[in-house]
């Protein structure tokens, strides 16, 4: 009886770091995958990357985790701190992204998955629970730059623009019907008791991971500031 306690308490003293890990290895592909997407030859256009509040990064998806409530893969968000989303990208948060709708973009290959929130509405209600995409909000396929182009000026009016990046390409995707999620267990994780999404995001600054380093470091270069969004006419 005491060696089989002693198995069953070791391993609940391991599963924390154990999931803590699981979390700062997302955070770390997320940041790879930020240099290699936000570096790109055909990337995301200046302008739209300026615009963002947030970007959620779903890196390196071969294959969706199953669950009983269905299909869902572990992503990394990181908004502009300060009033307005107008101060440097602060540590990220953990969220899931819930779609049969990005399951069909996979292509056998790993798929990173690229969401910009361009809109507080949008960010809002995905911290007070989720966001549909196509629903709860407009989303587009994002537009993407080529290397031909002089100066991209897109003028993209959507809530939300999406992208996936596979075998080294860029492409707006639609994933309409998909849904953003937070994942407030993987930022107990990762945090601590009672850290959620929206006090990740808009509570007392948290201490930045060395996981979110790189992360960081590459948004900030990339856009270090916001430039407002156009009116339409």
């Amino acid at each position: 009886m005491k060696y089989r306690l002693s198995i069953t308490l070791s391993f609940a003293l391991a599963f924390p770091l154990f999931a803590q890990n699981n979390e700062a290895g997302r955070i770390e592909d997320a940041g790879k995958a930020a240099e290699q997407i936000f570096n790109a030859p055909e990337k995301i256009p200046q302008d739209t990357l300026d615009q963002a509040d947030c970007v959620v990064i779903v890196p390196s998806v071969v294959k969706f985790t199953a669950s009983a409530a269905g299909s869902y893969a572990s992503g990394v968000i990181t908004c502009r701190s300060g009033i307005g989303f107008s101060g440097p990208w602060g540590s990220p948060a953990m969220v899931s992204l819930e779609s049969t709708a990005a399951e069909s973009q996979l292509s056998g290959n790993a798929t990173d998955f690229v969401l910009l929130l361009m809109s507080p509405g949008a960010v809002d209600k995905l911290l007070k629970g989720g966001v549909k995409l196509g629903t709860d909000g407009s989303a587009s396929a994002g537009p993407v730059a080529g290397t031909n182009s002089k100066k991209t000026e897109i003028n993209v009016q959507a809530d939300i623009l999406t992208y996936s990046r596979a075998s080294g390409m860029i492409l707006g995707v639609s994933l309409e019907g998909s849904t953003l999620r937070p994942d407030n267990n993987a930022n107990k994780n990762l945090y601590g008791q009672g850290k959620t999404v929206e006090s990740i995001v808009f509570g007392k600054p948290v201490s930045v991971r060395d996981s979110a380093k790189n992360l960081l470091a590459t948004l900030q270069k990339v856009s270090p500031a916001k430039k407002l969004r156009a009116v339409p006419k």
